[in-house]
């Protein structure tokens, strides 16, 4: 089981809720938003916690660009802002070459960014989940291997609207042709900005088989206070979830094992330690991957 927490670097109130969480409660993963206010708050508060996974979180809806205006006019406003029409910008993605060039430019710029933080790339996934988007997945997945990624939330919930399971599964077998790693279940969407303690316990006492990922929105304090557009969400409840006793005891009983995504992955071998070559054979015949 992943737990995660999203929007890491939009605001200190978020900031310090992960910090929080993962020290003293069940968290163990966040998703960068690399070009938002706090960002850098929240990369020096990571390097802080070597148990916290950290992975991008891509912006290309309602949030900041990291490129400047005059590099992607057909993505952003005067303010370097993307909208929060994605219908009408997932059809430009799809439909207008030049668009998808400038697409490409700013994921390619917000990995730039993570990578320049020097913390190891854990996860990728896109606020509001706009990675499900066929022409957006593409370009992270090309762009997404010359930065190391190994792992991306496939944004699959039980109770998923029945328009979306087939760009679900889309999704799923472009990831397991790319030999990207994700998980089988997403536990979040419906309850998104409502993940408190009984929520999560509700949520733990049914749990599917396979790799699940539980995400939240944690802050210290909730709302429109954290931005504009979450004025419903009630971060500090989803904060005292990830801190409460009874949480981390049904954890424990349900899923002893708990990381990040990177925790799916075996450490390489070192080379001094393998086995040598069979007579006569390649160097690793006979061996398989774990």
């Amino acid at each position: 089981m992943i737990l995660t927490a999203d929007d890491f670097g939009l605001h200190p109130a978020v900031n310090e809720a992960v910090e929080r969480a993962c020290r003293d409660g069940v968290l163990n993963a966040a998703s960068l938003m690399v070009g938002a206010g706090a960002a850098a708050d929240a990369v020096a508060r990571a390097r802080r916690l070597p148990g916290l996974r950290v992975g991008l979180h891509l912006v290309l809806a309602d949030g900041p660009a990291v490129l400047p205006p005059a590099r992607i006019p057909a993505l952003v406003d005067a303010q370097g802002r993307f909208g929060s029409a994605m219908a009408r910008d997932g059809a430009r993605f799809f439909f207008l070459p030049h668009v998808r060039r400038q697409l490409a430019a700013e994921i390619r710029a917000q990995f730039a960014a993570f990578a320049a933080t020097g913390l190891a790339l854990d996860h990728v996934n896109a606020h509001k989940h706009f990675h499900l988007h066929p022409t957006v997945l593409g370009l992270v997945l090309r762009i997404g291997r010359e930065f190391g990624l190994r792992a991306v939330r496939l944004p699959g919930e039980a109770r998923a609207p029945r328009l979306l399971r087939p760009w679900l599964a889309l999704a799923r077998r472009r990831l397991d042709a790319a030999g990207v790693a994700h998980n089988d279940y997403v536990i979040g969407i419906a309850d998104s900005g409502a993940m408190d303690e009984r929520a999560l316990l509700r949520a733990l006492a049914r749990l599917p088989a396979g790799v699940g990922e539980i995400y939240f929105h944690p802050g210290v304090v909730s709302g429109a206070e954290i931005a504009p557009a979450m004025h419903g969400y009630r971060h500090a409840d989803e904060l005292a979830a990830l801190l409460s006793p009874r949480v981390r005891a049904a954890l424990d009983h349900a899923v002893p094992r708990r990381g990040g995504f990177s925790d799916l992955f075996p450490d390489p071998p070192d080379p001094l330690d393998l086995p040598d070559p069979p007579p006569g054979g390649a160097p690793g015949a006979g061996m398989t991957a774990a």
